[in-house]
């Protein structure tokens, strides 16, 4: 019997690896698969100024895992990083997960990392995953619910009423392509969807990003549908910084055919009158004028308002993806005790 190859790690080669380690992914997690085209993407959108590590496990001439480690650029703190190690499932059971792992921890402990984060969702395949990290000290501490719609099981003609409604209210619903004629667009959206983000309960205190950050990983990404993604209009409204944007839902599509909602929200004035439902159920009409499909959406326990009107809207509940966090004495290194919601235990 032959010595298995030996894993050996080197930087992630860009974009030369793009489409390996895309085939990579979308085989570890085949639900969500991903492209080189969108890794090209997220790459040039990254922020220069944040922190970030990628390496590739080679084994046999071929890349078999990959890390990706660094700032998050949504919840910031110097000390803070998140990051995922992803083994091709026919590479698994022979070291290269902890060699990444290892190699990638070496790196963060060096900078005086006090937080290490990470995502898995409950499924059955991510098993072996959830008790790597808990070996290594890692502890549960949030949970975000998925639901899934696919707009041919919806009866879109029962919100009739609902979108006459919101309309009869002075509530303009214009998808994000009808409002391109608007110079002060993009910034505006900017500031609403900041604005929004900042009461959605996620569990983290989050940061901002700057505008050309964002404009590039929101409306300019490929992924982004322009048509799909829907804004709230009040022409009564000239706010400094939203002008008339009271609300604001964003669709992205993924190359498997389906759709993610990436934000749903209204302008505190303009809550409790149906706009937020108004916005989803513009964008599944639309989405359904085109010929429908599946939309997916991640929601906090906390959210309790959303997560019911999902359930009003036809959503129904799928996996639920757990962020893990391991945190460190920023002088010794030691693991330091991490603080778990009650409801969590």
């Amino acid at each position: 019997m032959t010595d298995p190859q030996p894993v050996t790690l080197r930087d992630l080669q860009k974009p030369d690896d793009f489409a390996e380690v895309a085939a990579l992914l979308s085989a570890a997690d085949p639900e969500w698969p991903l492209t080189a085209e969108m890794m090209a993407t997220w790459d040039e959108a990254h922020d220069p100024a944040l922190y970030r590590r990628e390496r590739v496990a080679e084994q046999g001439g071929r890349i078999v895992g990959v890390s990706h480690v660094g700032h998050d650029d949504f919840a910031f703190e110097d000390w803070r990083y998140f990051g995922r190690v992803v083994v091709h499932p026919d590479a698994r059971g022979r070291g290269v997960g902890t060699a990444l792992y290892d190699d990638a921890f070496a790196a963060l402990r060096g900078r005086g990392a006090q937080d290490l984060r990470t995502m898995l969702s409950d499924q059955p395949e991510d098993a072996p995953g959830r008790a790597f990290l808990a070996a290594r000290g890692y502890v549960r501490t949030w949970d975000r619910f998925e639901s899934r719609l696919h707009t041919a099981d919806a009866d879109l003609g029962a919100f009739d009423d609902l979108m006459a409604a919101v309309a009869a209210d002075g509530v303009q619903l214009r998808s994000v392509a009808d409002l391109a004629g608007d110079p002060q667009r993009d910034r505006r959206l900017w500031e609403l969807d900041w604005r929004l983000f900042q009461d959605v309960p996620m569990g983290q205190a989050l940061t901002r990003r700057p505008f050309e950050a964002w404009l590039k990983q929101e409306l300019e990404d490929p992924t982004f549908s322009h048509e799909l993604s829907f804004v709230a209009v009040r022409p009564d409204v000239d706010d400094p910084l939203t002008g008339p944007y009271v609300g604001y839902s964003s669709l992205m599509s993924n190359p498997a055919g389906f759709f993610v909602i990436g934000m749903t929200g209204v302008r505190r004035e303009d809550r409790g009158r149906g706009v937020a439902k108004a916005l989803k159920v513009a964008a599944m009409r639309a989405l359904a004028a085109a010929g429908g499909g599946e939309i997916r959406t991640f929601n906090d326990p906390p959210n309790k308002a959303m997560l019911a009107m999902n359930r009003a809207l036809g959503f129904r509940r799928g996996p639920t993806r757990s962020r893990h966090e391991l945190h460190l004495d920023p002088v010794t290194g030691e693991r330091r005790p991490v603080p778990v919601p009650p409801e969590l235990t």
